[in-house]
């Protein structure tokens, strides 16, 4: 925790304006400045319900264009409803099985491209074809597969998730610094060791990345 100091030691001459370094630090992680610097998301939010209650007033229709008042008091009312949040839960548990099946195929496969030029030729005309396919066009193969229920709804939300993954596992391996593998080579390390001690740790931060695309797909899949 950073002390106060008066104005006699500050180097401009003016007083430090943290004067609650605990609280200003807090807001300060959160993205939100005291001293006015870092208010650009609050702005953007108090745009937005302007915005919005001046189209609801023109349109002055619930049905069409509910207020920000009318919407928050639906909020509340949604979130204490049991049917509501049951079928979230379902929803959830959908999300999470295709985002499941989404890394155990992903990385894998994505990690295999990455380190191997010969997989990478294989499964790159594919990879790159498929991924150009609209997640909507997979719908009515998914019901012949799968049927209806949750089957169709787990696959595309798969779909959704593995290219991220998968094209984020490979930038991360193939962006690893090739003095790592010389360095664990001459200190005597297997393909085991390279493996879990420096692809899986260097690439890890492209991984996550992938993992968070891959999340927001998933969700933006949801039928």
């Amino acid at each position: 925790m950073d002390e106060f100091r008066d104005e006699a030691n500050e180097p401009n001459g003016k007083v430090k304006q943290d004067m609650f370094p605990s609280i200003i630090g807090r807001f300060d992680k959160a993205g939100v400045k005291v001293n006015g610097t870092k208010f650009h998301w609050l702005g953007s939010v108090a745009f937005l319900f302007v915005i919005w209650q001046a189209a609801s007033m023109y349109y002055q229709s619930n049905l069409l264009l509910p207020s920000p008042m009318v919407t928050m008091i639906a909020l509340g009312d949604a979130i204490t409803d049991q049917a509501v949040l049951l079928n979230m839960a379902i929803t959830l548990r959908r999300v999470l099985l295709g985002f499941f099946y989404a890394t155990l195929i992903g990385l894998p496969l994505g990690f295999l491209m990455g380190y191997s030029g010969t997989i990478l030729k294989i499964f790159d005309p594919l990879i790159s074809s498929m991924r150009q396919v609209p997640i909507m066009a997979w719908i009515p193969l998914a019901i012949v597969w799968l049927g209806l229920g949750d089957g169709p709804t787990i696959f595309l939300i798969a779909m959704a998730g593995i290219f991220p993954l998968v094209l984020n596992t490979i930038n991360g391996v193939q962006n690893i610094s090739p003095d790592y593998y010389n360095a664990a080579k001459s200190m005597g390390a297997g393909k085991l060791s390279i493996f879990t001690s420096v692809i899986v740790p260097s690439s890890l931060p492209d991984i996550l990345n992938g993992m968070r695309l891959a999340i927001s797909a998933g969700w933006m899949s949801v039928i």
